[in-house]
């Protein structure tokens, strides 16, 4: 698949249009390697990721389920949602804990950017292959202090999310993008 067609093609495959089936640890390296060549303003690298399979990821996703009921205020306590995470568990293949190191260096929001732009890499080579794909999850207690202290980050580091990958279903057609004209959203001046 060529660079533009992967780019407009990619879509986030939730992990309900998951299989279930083992991605190979072949492709998860190489999107790992690829998701190293990120741009990162004066080489300060930010991402860092923990990747979770098997008993492992089990054991994430349970941690999840409780951090959730933990830290959900009940009228906005949502049931179906601790059902989802359970479900994850015989639809996921790996989970990526997307995290970012701090380094005062250059400001913050650069750090997010180049971390955004490393799973940006692992999505676009999940897509390329056409059998796998992933979906960036970003509820609040991914961010919170429970799951940081599970995750064992350091003080300047954080969680900016959880990245779940799997193999596309057989009978999923994942949907057409739709994007409006990019000349509405662009000034240029020469």
């Amino acid at each position: 698949m060529k660079l533009e067609e992967t780019i407009q093609t990619r879509r986030s495959l939730f992990p309900k249009q998951m299989s279930g089936e083992m991605v190979p640890n072949g492709v998860i390296e190489k999107m790992l390697e690829l998701a190293n060549w990120a741009p990162t303003h004066r080489n300060t690298e930010p991402w860092r990721f923990k990747v979770y399979g098997g008993k492992a990821m089990t054991a994430l996703l349970d941690y999840c389920k409780e951090c959730y009921v933990k830290e959900t205020p009940s009228h906005t306590f949502n049931s179906m949602k601790v059902e989802k995470i359970e479900q994850s568990k015989t639809q996921v293949s790996r989970i990526v804990a997307i995290c970012m190191k701090r380094n005062d260096i250059v400001p913050e929001f650069e750090e997010i950017a180049a971390t955004a732009m490393a799973v940006q890499n692992m999505w676009l080579y999940l897509a390329s292959t056409e059998k796998y794909g992933g979906y960036w999850s970003t509820p609040s207690y991914a961010m919170g202090n429970h799951l940081k202290k599970y995750l064992n980050l350091e003080e300047n580091e954080r969680c900016l999310g959880l990245f779940y990958i799997g193999t596309i279903a057989q009978n999923q057609t994942l949907p057409k993008g739709q994007r409006g004209d990019w000349r509405n959203k662009v000034t240029m001046q020469f």
